[in-house]
C-alpha cells in the first residue's frame, strides 16, 4: 500500500513476500530510520542505536557494544542465575497475592520482573518493587516515551509545523526522557566513584564505562545515557505486554492453558522450580510464545524504515525517503498465510521450524536484517521463563466472576502494542512456594 501523508511518501508493507524484499534482499537500501518529530526533543537521534542509519560509524559501534557487552552468549550464560532468582521473587509476589485471594495486575507485575533482570544486569540493583508503595512510576514514564512515539503527530508529515508541538508529544517525551535519564545518570556516577576504589569489572555499566577511558575513547557518559535509554524502553515493556497477551490468551482459552501446564508439570516435576535449561523440553510452551507474537506482536508496524535511494519491491517502484512500514500485525492475521488467524491455536507451530529469528518472514516480531533488535536472545528466554514459571506455581481465575467468553481483549496501538484495559487475574496456589 502507498499512502501520501502531508510531504511524506510511506510504503506498507503487508505480506511475508514482500517483508522479505524489505528486510532481506534490499536490507542495505531500506535499512535508513524515518524517525519521528518526539525523537528530536532531546536529540536522541543523534546518538540512539534505535534511530542512528547503519551506515554510521556510532552506530555499529554500538551495535557491537550490544553484541559483545549485552546480549553475547557469555553474558546471557553469566545472568542466568539473576533471571532464577527474580522469578522466585515474582513467584513469592503472586504467592502472597494467592493468600489473600487477590487480583495481580499482570502487565504491572511482568514489567517489574523485567526491569529488575534489566536493571541487574547494567547496573547490579533492583530498579523496580512490588511493593505498590514503593511503586516509581517507571512503567509509567516508559509507556508515556512509547506513546509520545507512537501518537499521530501533524510535524511528522508537514515539517514546517515541528516547532509548534500541536500534540503536546515533544513535551511529553521530552519530560519522561530526562525523567528517565536522571535515574539512570544516578547510578552512572555512583558508578564511576566506585569504579575509583575497584577496578575489576562485574557488570555491563563497569564494561561501559571502561570505553571512556583515554583521549581517544569511544564514548563519553552521554553516549552511555541514551544506549541505556534505548535498552530499558525497548526491552522493559515490550517483553512485558507480551506475557500479558500471553496469559490473557490462556486465560480466554482454558484449554490451551491446561495442556501448557502439564506440559510444564511434567518436564519439571517436583523439582520446584523452572529453569532456563527446561524451556528446551517444552515444545507447546515455545508454540504458545510463537503464537501470542503472531497475534500480538510487541511492535505492530516494527520501526519505520527509510529508503535510501530509489528500489522496486515487488514490481513497483518504493522513491528514496520514502517511510517504510512492515505490517507485522496484518501479516500474522492474513488468511492466505494462516488457517484460522485470529484464533489463538499454538498447535498449528506443532511440527514446524518457523521462530521468531528473522529467518521466516510469516513470523518477525522482533524484525530481520541489519535492524533486527539485538535483545532478541534475551526477551524470548525472559518471556519464555516468566510464563513457565507462572503456569507451573500457580493456577489462575479471573477475578469478579468473569469468564473466558467475556474477557477482554481490545488492544491499544502506538509505536508499541498494549491492552486497552490492564489483565487483572488471581493466583491460586498448586504447591508450595520457596
Amino acid at each position: 500500500m502507498s499512502l501520501k501523508l502531508g510531504s511524506l511518501n510511506v510504503a506498507v508493507i503487508t505480506s511475508p513476500e514482500a517483508a522479505r524484499e524489505v528486510l532481506r534482499t534490499h536490507d542495505q537500501i531500506l535499512s535508513g530510520r524515518s524517525f519521528p518529530n518526539v525523537v528530536r526533543s532531546i536529540n536522541h537521534h543523534d546518538i540512539s542505536i534505535t534511530w542512528l542509519p547503519p551506515s554510521s560509524s556510532r552506530w555499529r559501534l554500538l551495535r557491537k557494544m550490544s553484541a559483545t557487552q549485552v546480549f553475547s552468549p557469555q553474558r546471557l550464560e553469566a545472568t542466568k542465575g539473576l533471571r532464577k532468582k527474580k522469578m522466585k521473587e515474582l513467584v513469592r509476589f503472586m504467592s502472597e497475592s494467592s493468600e489473600r485471594e487477590e487480583a495481580v495486575d499482570i502487565s504491572r507485575a511482568s514489567f517489574i520482573t523485567t526491569l529488575n533482570i534489566i536493571s541487574n544486569i547494567l547496573f547490579s540493583v533492583d530498579l523496580g518493587s512490588y511493593d505498590s508503595e514503593k511503586f516509581n512510576g517507571f512503567q509509567d514514564m516508559v509507556i508515556d516515551v512509547m506513546e509520545a512515539i507512537g501518537n499521530p503527530d501533524a510535524a511528522n508529515y508537514f515539517p514546517f509545523l515541528r516547532f509548534l508541538d500541536l500534540h503536546g508529544n515533544r513535551k511529553k517525551m521530552k519530560d519522561s526522557c530526562e525523567s528517565l535519564i536522571r535515574v539512570f545518570r544516578g547510578f552512572i556516577d555512583a558508578k564511576i566513584e566506585e569504579k575509583s576504589v575497584r577496578s575489576n569489572p562485574k557488570d555491563v555499566m563497569d564494561a561501559l564505562l571502561d570505553l571512556t577511558k583515554g583521549d581517544e575513547a569511544d564514548l563519553d557518559t552521554n553516549d552511555i545515557e541514551h544506549f541505556i535509554f534505548d535498552l530499558f524502553t525497548a526491552g522493559t515493556d515490550t517483553s512485558s505486554s507480551t506475557v500479558e497477551w500471553a496469559m490473557a490468551e490462556l486465560l480466554g482459552n482454558p484449554k490451551t492453558m491446561a495442556k501448557a501446564q502439564a506440559e510444564i508439570d511434567c518436564v519439571i516435576g517436583q523439582k520446584g522450580v523452572v529453569e532456563e535449561s527446561d524451556i528446551s523440553e517444552m515444545p507447546y510452551l515455545q508454540a504458545v510464545v510463537k503464537e501470542t507474537f503472531r497475534l500480538h506482536p510487541a511492535a505492530p508496524l516494527l520501526l519505520p524504515r527509510k529508503a535510501e535511494s530509489d528500489v522496486e519491491v515487488l514490481g513497483f517502484l518504493v522513491p528514496k525517503d520514502t517511510q517504510v512500514l512492515v505490517n507485522v500485525w496484518a501479516i500474522g492475521r492474513d488468511p492466505s498465510v494462516w488457517e484460522n488467524p485470529d484464533r489463538f491455536e499454538p498447535e498449528r507451530f506443532s511440527g514446524k521450524e518457523i521462530d521468531v529469528k528473522g529467518r521466516d518472514y510469516e513470523l518477525t516480531p522482533f524484525g530481520a536484517g541489519r535492524r533486527i533488535c539485538p535483545g532478541l536472545p534475551l526477551a524470548v528466554k525472559t518471556v519464555s521463563l516468566m510464563l513457565a514459571s507462572l503456569l507451573y506455581s500457580f493456577d489462575w481465575k479471573l477475578p469478579n466472576g468473569v469468564v473466558p467468553e467475556d474477557l477482554d481483549m481490545d488492544e491499544t496501538f502506538g509505536i508499541t502494542l498494549h491492552k486497552t484495559n490492564p489483565l487483572h487475574a488471581i493466583p491460586v496456589k498448586k504447591r508450595t512456594v520457596t
